[in-house]
């Protein structure tokens, strides 16, 4: 599934509010079909990566391609339409609609190389909605459903864009274990049917070991590891970053 073809290429990009970096160069690749976990402590950058990636917020440094296109001046709007969208850390439901709305929202306004009629829009939204679970609520408000239904209806409403990669911020933040259980299995069936390229942003560590292909991680703004799942685990930056230097010394004593 996960091949050699660089989807997402980042290169040095840095954000900077006054004296604090925010995010200081970072660089990383991404290949098309991979879930890469995006980790680190709070405030490690990860939000503001993505916001810098898709545009929301303007780079004081670097480049962005995205399939080999520059899009680092483009806006928000017109990288959501070539296929790179994401999702918000605090879920953003268009208030006062229903489910299916929500997603007809998704569809109507996405890829632009795709015919965006009503119908057809409706169409690609109820094949969404029966994706993620939500076929059964689709005429709900809303104001009317649980939280891990919103997180699915947010992911649903980017579905129906039709991306080819998309950000996913903390996805599973307030789901209990069997509903990050039924979300991990949900993020790995999606990505295997529709194709799916995913930078996935997560603090439940056991999410993003169980579902992630590579991780990178930050730190202070800055890219302090990347690798495999168990290589990011067993290195000292990381268990550092999370631990604190002398809870770190402690753990690295068991491998001596």
């Amino acid at each position: 599934m996960v091949n050699n073809e660089v989807v997402l290429d980042v290169r040095f990009i840095s954000k900077h509010f006054g004296a604090l970096k925010a995010v200081d160069r970072v660089t990383f690749q991404v290949n098309k079909g991979e879930i890469v976990g995006l980790i680190g402590p709070n405030g490690a950058g990860k939000t503001t990566i993505t916001n810098l990636v898709t545009g929301d917020l303007k780079k004081t440094e670097g480049e962005v391609y995205f399939k080999m296109v520059n899009i680092s001046k483009m806006q928000p709007f017109q990288i959501a339409r070539i296929g790179l969208t994401r999702t918000y850390q605090v879920v953003k439901p268009l208030q006062g609609m229903t489910v299916e709305e929500n997603v007809l929202v998704g569809s109507l306004f996405g890829h632009s190389d795709r015919k965006n009629d009503l119908n057809n829009a409706r169409k690609t939204a109820h094949e969404i909605m029966k994706l993620v679970g939500l076929d059964k609520k689709k005429d709900y408000k809303v104001s009317n459903i649980t939280l891990p239904d919103l997180k699915r209806m947010e992911f649903a409403r980017v579905l129906a864009m039709d991306p080819e990669l998309v950000f996913l911020d903390e996805v599973m933040a307030g789901l209990n274990p069997s509903e990050v259980e039924e979300s991990m299995e949900m993020v790995k069936r999606i990505r295997a049917e529709k194709q799916l390229t995913i930078v996935y942003i997560e603090h439940i560590m056991k999410a993003v070991m169980g579902i992630s292909d590579r991780i990178i991680v930050l730190h202070h703004g800055k890219k302090i590891c990347e690798g495999l799942p168990q290589e990011v685990c067993d290195n000292p930056a990381v268990i550092e970053a999370y631990l604190g230097k002398k809870y770190a010394k402690e753990v690295l004593k068991t491998y001596e």
